[in-house]
């Protein structure tokens, strides 16, 4: 590696926007972020599964009277 071009790497801090902060190491002295892991539905468990079109009820409908349908033999 040549000298003297590299940007110097050092402890960092990050901020997020819900008030958490924790260091790193970067090329920057402060890197601002809007969600981390302490806020993010996903780690919090808060994730909530939204069906708005309602594609699980109409797949269940369509597989259920399937079902209940009487099965036609088939002809030797």
């Amino acid at each position: 590696m040549k000298n003297d071009i590299h940007p110097n790497y050092e402890a960092c801090r990050v901020i997020c926007a819900c008030g958490n902060t924790f260091e790193t190491r970067s090329t920057k002295k402060e890197i601002r972020v809007e969600i981390c892991s302490q806020c993010h539905p996903f780690f919090t468990g808060r994730q909530k599964f939204i069906d708005s079109a309602g594609r699980v009820e109409k797949f269940r409908r369509k597989y259920e009277t399937s079902k209940t349908a009487p099965v036609k033999a088939k002809k030797k």
